[in-house]
């Protein structure tokens, strides 16, 4: 499952090739939390800012 940031500041869970997200959560770790309830492993989660190792259109495990 994906984990990406919505234009409304809101976060988006889909499943690969799904058109409409499977939910909509208001944080990111919400987002995670259901993905990891609903049988994601390691849901892919969209970096949302600039860091040392990578920028927001970069995607990286959330390693839960």
């Amino acid at each position: 499952m994906y984990v990406e940031r919505r234009e409304q500041g809101d976060y988006a869970v889909r499943r690969p090739g799904a058109s409409r997200a499977s939910t909509v959560e208001p944080t990111q770790a919400k987002a995670i939390a259901w993905a990891t309830e609903h049988g994601a492993k390691h849901p892919l989660v969209e970096r949302v800012r600039h860091t040392s190792v990578g920028h927001p259109d970069k995607w990286r495990s959330s390693g839960k």
